[in-house]
């Protein structure tokens, strides 16, 4: 049985360990992330989210943003702010996403695919509740049910929550559906936790972008596939390889809801 109750926070000794160890590189993350937000948010997020606004609120009712709380780093709370892709639902952020499902709007439907309703989250970036780059956050709900599958699960809250991360550019995105699934996201997020490097978010920022230029110029099944080589491993357990990256399907990527 599944227990609806937020999921234990990390030690703080386990967290300042981690911390100190890569002292560096925190410092580095955070700065690109400063950076790279703010100038997103002027140079685009400043035009395209009132434009993405308008058109939300003249295909369906409710408001323009939708706001959910989710695991952060250490496992405490905070606000996740997306763009509302659902028809409006004032109960929704307490229906956990593996198991309830509200029907998508018709521009909601674009924007999931194109990933735009995740665009608001350079604001959660430039408060510092999330990172550039890190393993997507999840409800509360959906952590613990997890938990109880993986051993160790919440060791991906080590570090903050991403806009993009590495189970991503490799295909695991949207609803979670199988246990598989469930699996390898941890499995990849593990890998990053355990080897995090500055290089290694430029190329996941780089293959992000990468793939959402092919998605948007029409190619559908560009999600999933990495432009080149990324110094990854197979599993959280193995040393990295430099590999060539192969496209993941899911199921994932057609359902109505989305998880990540």
């Amino acid at each position: 049985m599944i227990h609806e109750k937020r999921l234990p926070l990390l030690k703080r000794t386990v967290l300042r360990r981690y911390v100190d160890n890569k002292r560096g590189y925190f410092v580095c993350k955070r700065i690109l992330d400063v950076l790279f937000a703010t100038v997103i948010i002027i140079a685009i997020l400043s035009w395209l989210i009132p434009v993405l606004a308008l058109l939300i609120k003249l295909t369906s009712k409710g408001p323009v943003f939708f706001l959910q709380k989710r695991t952060g780093r250490g496992g405490k709370s905070f606000t996740c702010y997306k763009l509302r892709t659902l028809v409006h639902n004032p109960m929704a952020h307490t229906k956990r996403t593996i198991l309830y499902e509200e029907p998508v709007t018709s521009l909601g439907r674009f924007l999931r695919q194109s990933n735009l309703d995740e665009l608001p989250q350079f604001f959660n970036v430039l408060a510092g509740h999330m990172s550039i780059v890190g393993p997507r956050p999840h409800m509360h709900a959906d952590c613990n049910a997890f938990a109880e599958l993986i051993p160790g699960y919440k060791f991906r809250n080590l570090v903050k929550p991403g806009i993009t991360g590495l189970a991503q550019v490799k295909g695991y995105h949207g609803k979670i559906v199988s246990r598989e699934c469930i699996y390898k996201r941890y499995e990849w997020d593990a890998w990053y936790v355990r080897h995090a490097n500055f290089g290694l978010d430029v190329g996941i920022i780089f293959n992000t972008a990468w793939q959402r230029v092919l998605f948007l110029a029409g190619k559908k099944d560009a999600l999933g596939k990495t432009n080149g080589q990324l110094a990854i491993g197979n599993s959280p357990g193995r040393e990295p390889a430099l590999v060539k990256s192969r496209p993941v399907a899911t199921s994932s990527e057609s359902a109505t809801a989305k998880a990540s």
